[in-house]
C-alpha cells in the first residue's frame, strides 16, 4: 500500500501543511476539504487579519496607558467597573466571572489580588453558602475614579476618535452580536 501526499497551500499565508495517507484515505480527506471547509474569500481574510491586528495594536496600547498611568491592568479594571456599576457594589462570584470572561480560578486569582490591594472584599451569600459576592470597598472606587479619566482618553485616543460616527455604530453593532 503506497503512501500518497497532498499539499494545502495559500500563497497569501505563510502557513502551509502537507497530509501524508493512502490513497484511500487521502481521497476520503481531500473530499471532505472540498465539501465542508469554507475556505476565507479575500475580503473575508482581509477583514479577519485586519481584526487581529487592530485589536491586538489597540488593546496592548490602551493596557500599557493603564498601567503606566495608574498601575492597574485591563482585567483589573475591567473588574472594578463592573463592581462599579453593581448595586452595593457588589456581584456573585460566578456572574462575574460570565461578566469578565474568565474562569471562575482566573476570577478567584485576580480577586485575591484586589482583596491584597485593599480594592475588594469578599461577602458571603446569604442565599447559598457556598457562594460568595466580591464587593468593591471604597479605596476600590477610589482607585477606579482615579484611573478612569485617562483610560477613557485612551481609547478615545486609540480607538474612538479614529473611526467616524457611521462606522462607529455599524461596529458597535457588529460586536453586539458577536457577544451575544
Amino acid at each position: 500500500m503506497g503512501v500518497d501526499a497532498m499539499e494545502i497551500i495559500d500563497r497569501r499565508s505563510p502557513y502551509s501543511f502537507k497530509i501524508e495517507l493512502t490513497s484511500s484515505g487521502m481521497n476520503f480527506l481531500s473530499s471532505r476539504l472540498s465539501n465542508v471547509t469554507r475556505w476565507l474569500d479575500d475580503t473575508e481574510m482581509r477583514f479577519w487579519r485586519a481584526f487581529l491586528v487592530s485589536s491586538h495594536r489597540v488593546l496592548d496600547a490602551v493596557s500599557a496607558d493603564l498601567r503606566s498611568e495608574s498601575g492597574l491592568t485591563m482585567d483589573d479594571y475591567e473588574v472594578l467597573v463592573h463592581l462599579s456599576e453593581a448595586p452595593d457594589r457588589a456581584v456573585r462570584m460566578s456572574e462575574l466571572s460570565e461578566l469578565v470572561v474568565q474562569s471562575r480560578s482566573r476570577l478567584t486569582q485576580r480577586i485575591d489580588r484586589l482583596v491584597e490591594r485593599g480594592w475588594v472584599c469578599r461577602a458571603p451569600c446569604p442565599d447559598d453558602r457556598r457562594g460568595q459576592f466580591a464587593v468593591l470597598t471604597d479605596e476600590g472606587f477610589d482607585a477606579l475614579a482615579a484611573a478612569a479619566p485617562g483610560h477613557v482618553d485612551s481609547v478615545r485616543r486609540h480607538l474612538i476618535d479614529r473611526i467616524d460616527r457611521e462606522h462607529l455604530e455599524v461596529a458597535a453593532e457588529m460586536f453586539d452580536e458577536l457577544a451575544d
